[in-house]
């Protein structure tokens, strides 16, 4: 993966999902999403040309190039991935599970990444969802949640 900070692949993951919809983004849509303002937008746009993950007309549509392209999916799904976990598996309200993945998408090394797919998968569709072990955790996580 190209070199990229946290902020730079939130700016990818949202020009992906924009341009999924739309085919092309804007400098507003992409400030709506990630609720900052145009000038934040312009200024990481800047970045992301320099690096050569985004194309952009003279204040005009933006796109992502190839490689903008692969990275953008590369966190979309990590993204993904780790919402669904800390929903399906940890049991956190989708909201939450968004925000949380959102942080930890940053961060984790793609092996680990891979280990939470097998272990989801694992839970999910050879024990079906109904693992004692995952009833039991769910139960005592409860528990453990009313008496703070």
């Amino acid at each position: 993966m190209k070199e990229v900070s946290a902020s730079s692949e939130d700016y990818l993951e949202a020009i992906y999902q924009i341009c999924e919809q739309s085919q092309v983004a804007r400098v507003k849509e992409i400030a709506h999403q990630l609720k900052v303002s145009t000038a934040s937008v312009v200024g990481a746009l800047r970045l992301l040309r320099k690096k050569g993950l985004v194309e952009q007309e003279w204040y005009g549509y933006i796109r992502l190039t190839e490689e903008g392209v692969r990275l953008a999916k590369e966190v979309s799904q990590k993204h993904s991935v780790l919402s669904d976990f800390f929903h399906q598996v940890l049991g956190l309200e989708l909201k939450k599970a968004d925000q949380e993945a959102c942080k930890a998408e940053h961060s984790l090394a793609p092996e680990t990444v891979e280990k939470i797919v097998l272990l989801q998968q694992f839970l999910t569709e050879k024990l079906k969802g109904k693992s004692p072990l995952l009833e039991g955790f769910y139960k005592f996580s409860k528990q453990r949640s009313k008496k703070k």
